[in-house]
């Protein structure tokens, strides 16, 4: 008989083509693709949703992408990732792993989150963008950057560095409310475009809800990372078989991306020349 332990796997995503990470109806998600993957490999009987502790880091909203999700549940010794990726999405990649405690929970023993935005924004000043960093830093109620009611109150570090004509921007927390990284991308462009002034940020920090026009609208999903999660005490090991198949994959999609923006350009910059 296969012996069964439970095993947390690093998963990277695309997440563009889902319609988040957590399962919905009728709709393509993250986790959908997983539980598919472990019912071809007979490590989920049809008849079960999840696999015992079956669990994920964080439930990145629709066009999230991941790096270092992390996915827990009880699963037979032979299940590595790459034998995980044989039956899933190109899309969606297992990495590394590590055999975890039976009462591992990979929601809520994970201790610090990280986030990361690539916002275009070749006029952006990185020093203002950091002046807004410095005063989001620590903890605060963030309410007025999420839909949630609860959860809000966070210890948030963050930097801001320039690539190009991106502008970098890295969060970290135990935990994010829902859209709280987006809505903050929102602020720190604002300060660092000029638009607004650090006043901006203490009204947020207030006691007072600030909605409608004056609110915070989310930044888009599509140029947010998970990048990273931490367990304490925790070692994953890489897969290096399924570390070459994500690479190639992800690198392939890159190039396809960057031909795709060349050729738009060459039509946004050649409509004005044509007569």
């Amino acid at each position: 008989m296969t012996d069964v332990s439970r095993r947390a796997f690093r998963i990277a995503y695309d997440g563009r083509p889902f319609h988040g990470f957590q399962r919905q109806p009728d709709v393509a998600t993250v986790s959908d693709a997983i539980l598919d993957a472990l019912r071809e490999l007979d490590v989920l009987e049809d008849g079960d949703n999840v696999p015992p502790g079956y669990a994920a880091a964080g439930r990145t909203d629709a066009g999230v992408s991941a790096l270092a999700q992390t996915v827990a549940f009880d699963c037979p010794d032979w299940l590595s990732p790459a034998a995980l990726n044989s039956e899933l999405p190109a899309d969606v990649r297992a990495w590394a792993s590590a055999d975890v405690p039976a009462e591992f929970h990979a929601t809520h023993d994970a201790v610090a989150r990280e986030y990361t935005y690539h916002l275009h924004a070749p006029d952006a000043s990185v020093s203002r963008a950091g002046d807004a960093l410095d005063a989001l830093a620590g903890e605060h109620d963030f309410h007025n950057f999420t839909p949630d009611d609860t959860g809000t109150v966070r210890d948030l570090t963050g930097e801001a560095r320039s690539e190009g004509d991106f502008l970098v921007v890295t969060l970290r927390a135990d935990g994010f409310p829902r859209q709280f990284v987006r809505r903050a991308v929102t602020v720190i462009d604002a300060l660092a475009s000029g638009v607004a002034e650090l006043d901006r940020i203490e009204r947020l920090l207030g006691d007072d809800p600030v909605e409608g026009p004056a609110g915070v609208a989310p930044a888009a999903p599509e140029a947010l990372v998970l990048t990273a999660v931490e367990y304490p005490g925790l070692s994953f090991e890489r897969d290096e078989s399924a570390l070459a198949s994500a690479r190639a994959i992800f690198e392939t999609k890159a190039i396809d991306h960057r031909t795709n923006a060349r050729v738009a350009s060459t039509i946004a910059d050649g409509i004005d020349q044509e007569e």
